[in-house]
């Protein structure tokens, strides 16, 4: 099928941008500035949905603007991958931007404007990374969303906010500052380009091995936002942030940029064929098999709900690179799926702990007892997702662990079925036990005022722990997408 030609992709993005441009203008009328973010989102989500039937077709959509340079474009295209990432994160933000103004207005947030302006940009930029034709365009988006989140992530303004959001910078620029950059001087050194190639833009170059797998892991440490250990402890430190801002980064734009880069360079820069010829796909798995499981030993050590949350993310952002690593089509299909099964069910977990913080003012798991039986929604719904985060069917969590694992046997590497099986193991045992305390432990003897739902952060977390179980029981769209990519 010959590209579709559209304007579509920028007008995604440009409705996120206009989004941010009428919360500023609208600043001092707060029921209207709080209306633009959900319609901009509906409207988002309609202009990408829009562009599902081309691409689940075989074909792409495309929109080249300009020539930087000889061999690099800015440009869009509009592949069965970035429509992953691309509908799963203009869904979330229709969700995300009711639930924020049901949790900025219940806690009397200050900086409102500033933080709905911040927060629709950053989908702007998730989308530009979602479309991105080649390396450059990507990685301009890469870098506008660490630099629209930073105000976020330093929302409150004390001195742990402060803290937090500077080691977040100092980590994602850094790494992209250095690793980053020198590996896009050199892949455009070796290929000429930097667009993204089926089978692999460098899967013909004649470099030294040695110099391609430099250039592998400065890719991989360079795109910081995937969080692979050593470079993660920017994650647990932007916990600072409100809820809403911890559900965007750890569940819809921000991580989720980062393993989607991390996947890009596997299937589209380098290539199984490439990955597999030097060791690295061998190496990488061992590495990030290495973060699933250490990451979950630090949840279990966690009191504080958010910090737990942090480290699973940590844990289960690895899991989608090592599905795109192990090399083996099963194993590839179980990574991608894995974008959506972890960002629906770990969206609906920071929306639990945004919620119990509203009602009752609480963080710490310690001091939840008894708080199921007064929030009956958020801690069914908590619930439901560490269901999906574990993998129990029917859950998303369950199809996308499900291919997971049958792609380790596929691969022929029983060892990272252990990972997989150990680390569910190791889910239920930071999760279980928070549902456990909020509905059969003791209340506290010092329980101050009545605790009660708050209706507009109940429903959409609600609506996302109901997402986490369609996606379990009716998984076709992204399995037609990430068999796309595949094939």
């Amino acid at each position: 099928m010959d590209p579709v030609v559209s304007i579509r992709p920028l007008l995604a993005i440009a409705v996120a941008l206009l989004a941010a441009v009428l919360v500023l203008l609208l600043n001092d009328r707060e029921r209207l500035r709080d209306l633009v973010s959900p319609v901009a989102a509906v409207v988002m989500f309609a202009i990408v949905v829009s562009m599902a039937p081309v691409v689940l077709a075989g074909g792409v959509v495309e929109l080249r603007l300009f020539e930087i340079l000889p061999g690099i474009d800015f440009a869009f295209r509009v592949d069965p991958l970035g429509m992953v990432f691309a509908t799963v994160a203009s869904l979330l933000w229709i969700l995300a931007a009711i639930y924020s103004i049901g949790y900025m207005r219940s806690l009397n947030e200050h900086a409102q404007t500033r933080f709905f302006a911040c927060f629709a940009t950053s989908l702007a930029a998730a989308a530009g990374g979602a479309f991105a034709a080649n390396l450059f365009t990507l990685v301009i988006f890469y870098e506008i969303l660490s630099l629209v989140t930073y105000p976020l992530v330093y929302h409150h303004e004390d001195e742990e906010a402060w803290a937090g959001s500077r080691k977040y910078l100092v980590y994602l620029m850094g790494a992209s500052k250095s690793f980053l950059l020198a590996a896009l001087a050199l892949t455009y050194h070796l290929a000429g380009s930097l667009d993204f190639v089926p089978g692999g833009l460098l899967a013909e170059s004649a470099a030294a091995p040695a110099l391609l797998t430099v250039v592998y892991f400065c890719y991989l440490f360079g795109f910081a936002k995937a969080a692979v250990m050593p470079i993660h402890a920017w994650l647990p430190a932007a916990m600072v942030a409100p809820t809403p801002v911890s559900a965007l980064l750890h569940a819809v734009a921000v991580v989720k940029m980062g393993v989607f880069c991390v996947l890009r360079v596997v299937f589209h820069v380098f290539g199984a064929g490439l990955m597999e010829g030097l060791g690295l796909g061998l190496a990488t798995a061992y590495l990030v098999s290495f973060t699933i499981l250490m990451a979950s030993v630090y949840a279990l050590t966690r009191d504080d709900l958010k910090a737990r949350l942090a480290y699973s993310t940590v844990s289960q952002l690895s899991y989608i690179v090592l599905g795109a690593v192990l090399l083996s089509p099963v194993a590839m299909v179980g990574g991608i799926l894995h974008i959506a099964a972890h960002a629906f069910s770990k969206i609906t977990l920071f929306f639990c702990a945004g919620s119990i913080l509203c009602a009752s003012g609480k963080r710490k798991i310690s001091e939840m007892g008894g708080i199921g039986r007064k929030l009956p929604w958020t801690m069914g719904a908590f619930f439901v997702a560490s269901l999906s985060m574990i993998g129990v069917p029917p859950s998303a969590g369950f199809v996308s662990k499900w291919y997971l694992a049958l792609g380790s046997m596929e691969a022929g590497e029983v060892t990272f079925l252990i990972v997989l099986l150990l680390s569910s193991v190791l889910n239920a045992a930071y999760f279980l036990p928070v549902s456990y305390v909020a509905f059969f432990g003791a209340e506290p003897q010092d329980s101050p005022a009545p605790v009660r739902e708050v209706p507009m952060v109940a429903v959409p977390l609600v609506a996302t722990a109901v997402l986490s179980v369609l996606m379990g029981i009716l998984p076709g769209y992204f399995l037609a997408l990430a068999e796309g990519v595949v094939r």
